[in-house]
């Protein structure tokens, strides 16, 4: 059947496009609510879980076909374990932690990564033997440790947890 022909050729290319659809509507999202002064707590913290769920999706995904290491998939969906666990911890003292610069580069990086392993090193390959693409997941992996850590050491005061 054609479609499957279609699907077969094209598939990883339908799956980029939707996927960088996807992450496109994160800055669309934000950039309305700061517009409209629709920002609310439930939006700082539902707006991380929608970017933590695309990216964990794409990386469970790429390990399950072979197109990473499941190390660096474990390694970026832990550090956003860690940083919704805080979070969470925070918003039961009614502190609304949001996302800093960092964390949006981190998710940058992500997302570029992501989509030069879908493409499979293309168009890299054309110009050089270097797997690029592995080694934007590496600079990726790297970031979200480093953001994480970031992430932590500013808001861990912050918090009560030594009071009862």
């Amino acid at each position: 059947m054609a479609v499957f022909r279609f699907l077969d050729d094209y598939g990883s290319y339908i799956a980029v496009a939707i996927f960088v659809l996807a992450s496109g509507t994160d800055k669309l999202d934000g950039y309305v609510a700061r517009k409209y002064n629709q920002i609310t707590n439930l939006g700082k913290l539902l707006d991380p879980l929608a970017d933590k769920l695309l990216i964990s999706v794409a990386l469970i995904m790429m390990v399950q076909s072979g197109m990473i290491a499941s190390w660096a998939a474990v390694l970026m969906i832990g550090r956003e374990f860690v940083i919704t666990g805080l979070r969470m911890i925070a918003s039961a003292q009614g502190i609304a932690l949001a996302a800093d610069k960092f964390g949006k580069w981190k998710m940058v990086a992500q997302v570029v990564a992501i989509v030069a392993v879908m493409l499979e090193n293309v168009p890299f390959q054309w110009f050089t033997s270097v797997r690029v693409d592995q080694a934007l997941m590496l600079l990726a992996v790297w970031m979200t440790l480093a953001s994480g850590m970031h992430y932590l050491i500013k808001n861990f005061k912050a918090l009560k947890l030594n009071e009862t």
